[in-house]
């Protein structure tokens, strides 16, 4: 399940006008380079605007990356944490609307903050695992 998510969720980011490096995946991770869509987001920016919408990715490097380690031009996604919470393929194309709206509106906090309500309001019925 975890792999059929990360299929779902690569082909749903292409469709959103994102490069997924390597056009899509074979594992439970991507590699998104955002300059194709946001050549003046960084992945660094990115990664810290999507902890404040409740979404958590990684910022990456990505090939002929001109941005240093620290700010980099990507971001990495994965979909283990999602599935093992028991989100499915369905799930995948609005995890990516909420990524791309918070992205889309970067330096806009109300819509971050809602993007935020929208992620806790979906994730409430799929808690976090613990012991």
């Amino acid at each position: 399940n975890v792999k059929k998510n990360a299929s779902v969720m690569a082909d749903a980011f292409i469709s959103h006008g994102y490069k997924v490096i390597s056009g899509g995946t074979d594992n439970h991770s991507m590699l998104i380079d955002l300059r194709t869509k946001f050549p003046d987001i960084s992945g660094k920016k990115a990664e810290n605007t999507l902890v404040r919408a409740h979404i958590t990715v990684n910022k990456n490097m990505v090939p002929f990356d001109t941005r240093s380690p620290f700010l980099t031009s990507g971001i990495r996604v994965g979909t283990p944490a999602v599935t093992t919470r028991g989100l499915n393929e369905s799930d995948m194309g609005v995890i990516v609307s909420l990524v791309d709206e918070a992205i889309t509106n970067i330096d806009n906090e109300t819509v971050i903050a809602s993007v935020g309500e929208r992620v806790k309001k979906m994730m409430k019925d799929y808690p976090l695992f613990t012991m």
